[in-house]
């Protein structure tokens, strides 16, 4: 449903997560200023909760890690948008003191399956080494990292760390030397079937969002100093869900299966 003289789209209150990362912000502008606030409840959450709230009823619709998609009975992707990446995304990394031949350990983001799943497919398909991996909580990117353990870490932690480590390998952009095709890290997933005409108010809800990056630009540039994010939205981030997208979340989906199942609480 849209503010002002745009076409009004009448059901029941709609749940909408999504993730509070600087990556998601054009979608999270898009759906506050260019949808009827009494019929769309938004919150916020990190990736792999929206994962659970989908599957257990708590959220209808949600921009989950597209690892999530095998965790849900039921799913149906409802945008033509993601938060995707054409090699480097700067956001999703493996940090470390050491070079990777030397790194015995990695320690998994709790925040995001999707990063740690595709970690686990570079080490196992196009490292070609093996890893102990290991389970994290809040703040392991500071203090944990250090010696031959190395992190994955996503997010906007990330800009806080990149002259922490000595190593850094963007995975997006080992993503696309492997497999020369763009990444997604997630996307817009629904447990249950939507009208053609919601679907259609909320993808025009989400390209207002990515149209007006300058705007989201302004307004969040003083939350993180140091950091140019006219530079990372438009040279990291690829907000559209098109075929080369799908042809790489395919890819990624088969590989995922020649693994053991990624558990994160």
């Amino acid at each position: 449903m849209f503010k002002g003289d745009r076409k009004i789209f009448k059901m029941g209150k709609t749940r909408i997560s999504i993730v509070s990362y600087l990556n998601s912000k054009p979608f999270l502008y898009g759906l506050d200023n260019h949808m009827d606030n009494q019929s769309v409840h938004l919150s916020l959450d990190i990736p792999s909760k929206i994962v659970a709230k989908l599957d257990m009823g708590l959220t209808d619709i949600g921009l989950i890690p597209v690892a999530g998609l095998q965790y849900l009975s039921e799913y149906h992707i409802m945008s033509d948008f993601c938060i995707g990446s054409v090699e480097k995304v700067r956001t999703v990394v493996l940090v470390s003191d050491v070079p990777l031949e030397q790194v015995d350990t990695i320690l998994m983001d709790y925040q995001s399956r999707s990063s740690v799943l595709l970690a686990k497919i570079l080490a196992k398909f196009y490292w070609k080494k093996e890893f102990k991996w290991e389970n994290t909580c809040c703040d392991f990117h500071l203090k944990s990292i250090h010696g031959n353990i190395a992190g994955v870490v996503i997010g906007d932690r990330v800009f806080d760390i990149e002259n922490k480590y000595k190593y850094t390998y963007d995975l997006s952009e080992v993503w696309f030397h492997f497999t020369g095709l763009p990444f997604v890290f997630a996307v817009w997933v629904a447990n249950k079937s939507f009208p053609d005409e919601f679907s259609g108010v909320f993808n025009e809800a989400l390209q207002f969002g990515v149209n007006n990056i300058e705007k989201i630009v302004e307004m969040e540039q003083e939350r993180y100093p140091g950091v140019d994010i006219h530079d990372y939205f438009k040279n990291n981030i690829s907000f559209e869900l098109d075929n080369r997208k799908k042809e790489g979340m395919k890819k990624f989906l088969e590989l995922a299966k020649k693994l053991e199942p990624v558990e994160l609480l």
